[in-house]
């Protein structure tokens, strides 16, 4: 890795680091160590470091602000990407709004509440990036990314940027093309808002934040919704009937307060996770005969 690490690093599109430890760059902190993490300073680093990950025909995956993610005790081999510092900028026009893929979510929200315009009420306490909001089709309180999102620039594997329209984006329900039909990245959205009145908007807001607030355990580490709804069920409902609020294995324990959220409880290791999870899924199947998929992206290992 010493040769990709000198070119990265000659090149300076921003950070470069060794064996850095994931625990840092996730809201459950946890995760085993990057050969090489990177944030790139702008989207011609991102261009320049992915041309150079290519010519050394190295593994890579991108990452955000590292929630809805789980990373592997052994790490993730070859390079990840960090889309933060530097990829979040922001431009206003009218209602109209073009923003970077490392932009935070929350950030963003309260930013434009307090514009007066509309329709990212639902994302107030979602904790991730806009270019992971999309990859991942982020909701809540009965909305979400595709019902707002415009068009979006990727940046695929083979170094190409595309703009994808949103139905190009074949939104469902918690997924997009870009998570395995069309593995990408996205550095730009541009996102349809509504004027509207800002006290509202912001009353709005601010019930959102309190109903999360209320009902969710941000005061521990978590990685947000573990399981997608099976719908006509409800994840949280159906852990919390079937007993297994407060269940624990390691330092990974199914939250007191939410049954679709499992904390780090103190020192869990992604294993401690991926056995509740295990567990979770075999009490359910065997009580209702439903089967849970989780919501959360588990990554690297072996």
């Amino acid at each position: 890795m010493l040769t990709i690490t000198d070119e990265l690093k000659n090149e300076n599109i921003g950070k470069v680091l060794v064996n850095e430890p994931l625990a840092k760059h996730t809201t459950i902190k946890i995760g085993g160590p990057a050969d090489l993490l990177i944030e790139p300073t702008n989207s011609e680093s991102l261009e320049k470091a992915l041309e150079i990950i290519k010519k050394h025909d190295v593994p890579w995956r991108a990452i955000g602000r590292g929630s809805n993610l789980l990373v592997a005790d052994e790490g993730i081999r070859g390079v990840v990407i960090k889309i933060g510092t530097g990829m979040d900028e922001m431009n206003i026009e009218g209602d109209v709004l073009t923003v970077g893929g490392g932009y935070s979510v929350i950030k963003l929200a309260t930013i434009i509440s307090k514009k007066g315009l509309s329709g990212l009420e639902f994302a107030s306490g979602i904790p991730g990036s806009i270019g992971g909001a999309v990859y991942m089709n982020a909701g809540a309180h009965g909305s979400d990314m595709s019902t707002i999102l415009i068009k979006a620039l990727v940046l695929f594997e083979d170094g190409s940027l595309q703009w994808l329209t949103n139905e190009e984006l074949e939104f469902s329900y918690r997924t997009s093309i870009l998570q395995e039909k069309r593995p990408g990245i996205c550095v730009q959205a541009v996102l349809k808002l509504q004027e509207g009145k800002k006290e509202d908007i912001v009353g709005v807001m601010q019930k959102n934040k309190d109903y999360r607030r209320d009902t969710q355990p941000w005061n521990y580490p978590c990685a947000g919704s573990i399981f997608r709804n099976p719908l006509p069920h409800y994840a949280g409902k159906l852990v919390e009937d079937a007993g297994l609020k407060g269940h624990q294995i390691g330092g990974a324990k199914i939250s007191d307060m939410h049954g679709n959220f499992i904390v780090n409880a103190g020192g869990a290791k992604a294993k401690d996770v991926l056995d509740l999870i295990d567990f979770v899924k075999q009490t359910i199947l065997e009580k209702y005969g439903v089967s849970m998929e989780t919501e959360v992206e588990i990554i690297g290992g072996k």
